[in-house]
């Protein structure tokens, strides 16, 4: 048993003297029954040969005021109706089979148009992101333990944006009513467990890689040169490429992984908005860095080259589309990346080359032109552009929802997916009722299992 456990177990004990009766089968404890493993070929599945979906599990309707109190008490005095979600951000296995290690975003989060100007809203301010371990049993996803994300105070972090200038402006529900930003607050994304039973995540606003201790205090939180993130009640490192400082709003670290040595990998959504935005938007190569935490510095940066968009979506042609969502350790210096929209998402393997290491160079410079990113055609320009092979074209494969933003690998032909269903909010003056309640997307978060025609 991890030395961390009793601390967890108090967290648990909390959650269930502060739920309903109801709500507790979403937080069984541990020693239930185990999921079974994924099925193989049977009557009415797709031949060998093609993936397949051979297990889909759903989580139920918490409501995420609930949720949140009982982790923290009084951090959320109105949830608005909306349910825990946006736990598909990430997910990480756990050990124990169907058990997984999942984390929020910065929660309920939408944009509204107010005078003909869109405002992104925030209608839960007091939310505060947590990492969440669930389960697979048969069906269902339970919630078997949940940690709040915590400054060296003991205060909540909350998902509020960190800067006037930098970042979006934050409003209430109905975007009538401005909110304070927060040099604390974390878009958190990505998730691993380091051995000693802390944890790693990436962060979208900073962007920033984010370490925390077991129980969930931000121990240190690393950003780009030249951030000048001020009045933070957490230690703060600029120990990232100044050059990170142009991402894209909204668009900063998501995919996070753990190669078998200890090296982290982070993976930018999007590419930079280099020389600006619209650049940003036309261009197809993206960054990933390595870090790490012995030297606790980045020793790498590769560029990684999308496919066109239509060959990820067919139903998509804007190229600001794409993003990275999870990127995935398989051994050595191997990575499953997903290149994805909002509808449909590919899966690529890739090998980190010493060769391709780009830190340091020319494309660091915030003012080379061209920048990388807007190169057509990057390795015929000198770069060292990362090779990689299509494992699985995920929007052909029946039965995977939408959005899907992580991935973790249950063995060497099954796959675990997690979707974000945005706490089953939508953009736009209909996302709430009359009253102030939420009108509920329908999307739900599910764990899919996909598997492979082969071993990776």
């Amino acid at each position: 048993m991890s030395p961390h456990a009793p601390g967890r177990r108090r967290v648990h004990r909390c959650l269930a003297a502060a739920l309903p009766f109801a709500l507790l089968s979403a937080f069984a404890a541990a020693g239930g029954a185990q999921a079974a493993p994924a099925r193989d070929d049977g009557p009415g599945n797709p031949p060998a040969g093609t993936a397949r979906v051979v297990r889909t599990a759903t989580l139920g309707d918490i409501p995420l005021g609930a949720f949140s109190n009982a982790l923290l008490p009084g951090t959320v005095d109105d949830d608005r109706g909306v349910d825990l979600g946006g736990i598909g951000s990430d997910v990480y296995p756990a050990g124990r089979p169907g058990e997984f290690w999942t984390v929020t975003d910065r929660g309920p989060n939408g944009q509204v148009k107010v005078d003909g100007t869109k405002r992104r809203t925030f209608p839960v301010p007091g939310f505060d992101p947590a990492i969440v371990k669930i389960a697979v049993r048969g069906d269902t996803v339970r919630v078997l333990d949940a940690i709040p994300l915590t400054t060296s105070s003991g205060k909540p972090v909350t998902g509020l944006p960190d800067q006037a200038g930098r970042d979006e402006a934050p409003y209430s529900y109905d975007g009538r009513t401005p909110l304070s930003y927060n040099p604390n607050g974390l878009d958190t994304e990505g998730i691993v467990r380091a051995g000693d039973g802390s944890f790693w995540l990436v962060d979208e606003y900073g962007p920033s890689l984010v370490h925390v201790s077991a129980r969930g205090k931000v121990l240190v939180r690393y950003v780009p040169q030249g951030l000048g993130l001020t009045g933070t009640d957490c230690p703060v490192v600029e120990a990232l490429p100044s050059v990170l400082l142009h991402r894209k709003i909204n668009r900063g670290f998501e995919g996070l992984a753990q190669l078998p040595g200890g090296d982290l990998v982070m993976a930018l959504q999007s590419p930079l908005s280099l020389p600006d935005e619209d650049a940003g938007d036309a261009s197809r190569t993206t960054r990933l860095l390595r870090f790490s935490p012995r030297e606790r510095a980045v020793t790498a940066e590769y560029a990684y080259r999308f496919d066109p968009v239509d060959v990820v979506d067919p139903s998509e042609d804007d190229t600001s589309e794409l993003k990275i969502s999870s990127v995935v350790a398989v051994g050595g210096d191997l990575l499953l990346v997903e290149e994805r929209t909002d509808k449909a998402a590919r899966l690529q393997l890739v090998r980190l080359q010493r060769g391709a290491n780009i830190l340091g160079g020319r494309w660091d410079d915030a003012t080379a032109s061209p920048s990388l990113e807007q190169l057509d055609d990057p390795a015929a320009q000198g770069v060292p552009v990362l090779a990689k092979r299509l494992v699985v074209d995920l929007g052909t494969v029946d039965g995977v929802p939408g959005k899907i933003e992580g991935v973790a690998r249950v063995d060497a032909r099954t796959l675990a997916l997690v979707d974000d269903n945005d706490f089953g909010m939508t953009d736009g003056a209909d996302a709430f009722d009359a009253q102030g309640r939420l009108v509920d997307s329908g999307v739900e978060t599910t764990v899919t299992y996909v598997r492979l025609p082969h071993a990776i």
